[in-house]
């Protein structure tokens, strides 16, 4: 957002600079670890404190040294560029260890730039932190602020100095998102790819080795002067295959932000001319979560001249007719662009279908004269529908007054959901049926 100040935490790896973003972050939250180099794409919030705003940014671990891993350098680099552009670095050190290379080597950098500084000495809740802080005045920074990051302690005093330094940009209120969507799919079949094409910048680090994204990033993007959020995910294994406690804790990442989005973005890697159990799998997760669901085929570039494969692949999908007929499909290739545009306007049509709100007493007549034309039953009881309204949309919503709520299963519902598909375009969107007792 412009005019607004930037915050950005730097440090070595492993000194508490995420648990920092989580203590001052309301709505953001990133993964903590005992493991090194866990943030690896730059998460950022808004932050205001005593009616006070600013942007907050969690960077990952840094060492001026380049690297010949193609990951951390790229994480070295967007660290870098965040700090340069920072109107304030919050320069977290391990106050237990006392001054370490790598933080003397960060120091001296940004004096370098003229950057304003607050050296913050976390864990402060240990003794032999109060005996180092001695230690820290040698970096040369004017303002040393001791903090648990962990616990809190320090922390609102910290955001004080923070917001005196900073211009003061008043209780700044980000205009709401419209609505939120979320890339899915399994590890490696180009999330990442996707979501710096949507975004047109090198926003997440894209590398084919699988677990790059480690935890689930959110930007805003402009469609037709609509705001969108658009969320990218760590990758989803089968469970069995999960074991490492990092990757579990990415796995939870991802579901988290399936249940806080409206649409989701099922991308999945068709070049061998299926579409695996596991994909299958996270799509009928979505269904379940009565979310909207656009299914990517990435990589179908390479099925146009392959006849078979293309073939196998429509024929799996004859399989699920209940997972084709609520979702939509879009062929894709991120590597080549091939619809890549039609994307957003697929996503807004989603939306503006899961949106309407349709007329009561037409809802209510449908359904009515569909159990009367073809009765259902309970053993040998008749199930009864008396009628029929719209409660809410996205998902649209259905409530039903009948006879009996418990004699309407899954099947029955299921039945009274294709009536409604039948009658209005519903493609990609969920329909919840509720029943209430007259």
């Amino acid at each position: 957002m412009k005019n607004i100040s930037s915050v950005v935490i730097v440090g070595r790896t492993n000194v508490g600079k995420s648990t920092l973003f989580n203590r001052m972050s309301a709505d953001v939250k990133s993964i903590t670890h005992d493991e090194e180099g866990v943030t690896r794409d730059f998460l950022h919030d808004m932050v205001t404190w005593k009616n006070v705003s600013f942007e907050l940014k969690d960077t990952g671990g840094i060492s001026l040294q380049p690297s010949k891993d193609i990951i951390l350098e790229h994480v070295r680099q967007q660290a870098l560029e965040l700090i340069k552009a920072a109107d304030l670095v919050l320069l977290v050190v391990d106050g237990t260890v006392g001054i370490l290379p790598e933080d003397r080597d960060l120091s001296k950098m940004l004096h370098k730039l003229d950057k304003n500084v607050i050296l913050v000495v976390n864990k402060a809740d240990c003794k032999i932190t109060e005996s180092n802080m001695h230690e820290f005045e040698r970096l040369g920074h004017k303002v040393i602020m001791a903090v648990s990051a962990q616990h809190g302690s320090g922390c609102d005093e910290l955001q004080d100095e923070i917001i005196a330094i900073l211009p003061k940009h008043k209780n700044v209120v980000e205009k709401p998102v419209e609505f939120k969507i979320v890339l899915l799919g399994k590890p490696n079949v180009g999330k990442s790819s996707l979501i710096n094409l949507l975004l047109r910048e090198n926003r997440m680090i894209v590398h084919d080795q699988p677990g790059t994204t480690r935890e689930a990033v959110s930007e805003r993007i402009a469609f037709h002067k609509i705001d969108i959020q658009i969320t990218d995910t760590p990758g989803i294994r089968r469970k069995r295959g999960v074991t490492e406690p990092l990757e579990q804790m990415m796995t939870k990442s991802s579901f988290r932000a399936v249940e806080n989005a409206d649409i989701v973005l099922l991308l999945v890697d068709v070049s061998q001319g299926e579409i695996s159990d596991q994909e299958l799998k996270l799509a009928f997760y979505v269904l379940e979560k009565h979310k909207s669901l656009i299914m990517l085929f990435n990589k179908y570039d390479l099925l146009e001249h392959d006849d078979y494969a293309a073939q196998r692949l429509e024929s799996s999908l004859e399989q699920y007719p209940q997972l084709t007929k609520r979702a939509v499909r879009v062929n894709i290739s991120c590597k080549t662009g091939k619809n890549i545009g039609k994307i957003m306007s697929t996503v807004q049509e989603v939306w503006e279908r899961s949106s309407q709100t349709l007329p009561n007493e037409e809802i209510s007549s449908l359904l009515v004269s569909a159990i009367n034309a073809k009765p259902l039953y309970h053993k040998t009881m008749p199930l009864i529908v008396y009628k029929a309204k719209q409660v809410a949309t996205a998902p649209i919503t259905i409530v039903m007054i009948v006879n009996q709520p418990q004699w309407f299963e899954d099947s029955q519902l299921a039945f009274f959901e294709n009536v409604m598909r039948k009658k209005y375009d519903l493609r990609g969107v969920p329909v919840r049926i509720l029943t209430r007792k007259k």
